[in-house]
């Protein structure tokens, strides 16, 4: 099928972060698919953007179950012909209370699986689809706490903030951004990484950005005009040092 709507999908999006670049990208005019590990919750979640009147629906993607890959794949490739729009926003932290000298390898392992292999392994299956857009962008979801500048500049503002697994995860997130974008340089295609700033969720419940506020970069960068930036790391318009 073919459609003149964008089609959008966005990874982890049940809620937080993911859910409102889901309303907003569809508000926009966006056919989005929003992914979620749990199919049930992701329903639940479609369903509350459906009653807004947003074109918006469930698929599964399950960033520890590449099986999910494949089927996302075939099911985007059999009822659009084509993706636009790639955000990868799923992602987990789970070593807060960890530095480099103590943090669990496992948990160092797990965090990578998810947080960088996965994310590689499942744009690199969309990638054909991804091809047949007129423009497409994919948005890496990154953290200015992967900045190795910041972490090393005293007074940074995150200098104190030092969980290995997370931490190291995005830096590698925003090495595949830089690598992936020389790689598709000479396409339509933009890659860059989004830093949504310190957000207010469930998982960071002492944010000071809204949802809405912490969604807007990842959007913009969705959304990037022919003459836009690639391979760049952003922040509400402001480049950001790796």
């Amino acid at each position: 099928m073919k459609t003149p709507k964008t089609i959008a999908l966005v990874t982890g999006a049940n809620k937080g972060i993911g859910y409102e670049i889901c309303r907003q990208l569809s508000k926009l005019g966006c056919t989005v698919l929003l992914g979620s590990r749990e199919i049930s919750r992701g329903t639940e979640a479609a369903k509350k953007l459906q009653d807004e009147g947003l074109d918006v629906r469930a698929v599964q993607v399950d960033m520890n179950d590449e099986s999910t890959f494949g089927s996302l794949h075939d099911l985007i490739a059999a009822d659009y012909g084509r993706l636009d729009i790639l955000v990868n926003n799923a992602g987990f932290a789970s070593d807060w209370a960890y530095t480099a000298a103590n943090v669990p390898i496992q948990m160092l392992r797990d965090t990578f699986e998810a947080n960088f292999f996965a994310l590689v392994d499942l744009t690199q299956r969309l990638l054909p689809l991804l091809r047949k857009s007129s423009a497409g962008r994919i948005v890496n979801q990154s953290s200015a706490l992967g900045s190795l500048t910041l972490h090393s500049t005293p007074g940074s503002g995150i200098d104190g903030y030092k969980p290995l697994a997370y931490n190291s995860s995005k830096t590698v997130v925003n090495a595949f951004t830089v690598h992936l974008a020389d790689a598709l340089k000479d396409t339509p295609i933009k890659v860059n990484s989004a830093h949504p700033g310190a957000v207010a969720t469930d998982a960071n419940p002492s944010g000071t950005l809204s949802v809405e506020e912490g969604s807007r970069t990842a959007v913009e960068l969705a959304t990037l005009p022919p003459d836009g930036p690639t391979g760049g790391f952003f922040h509400m318009g402001h480049a950001l040092p790796w």
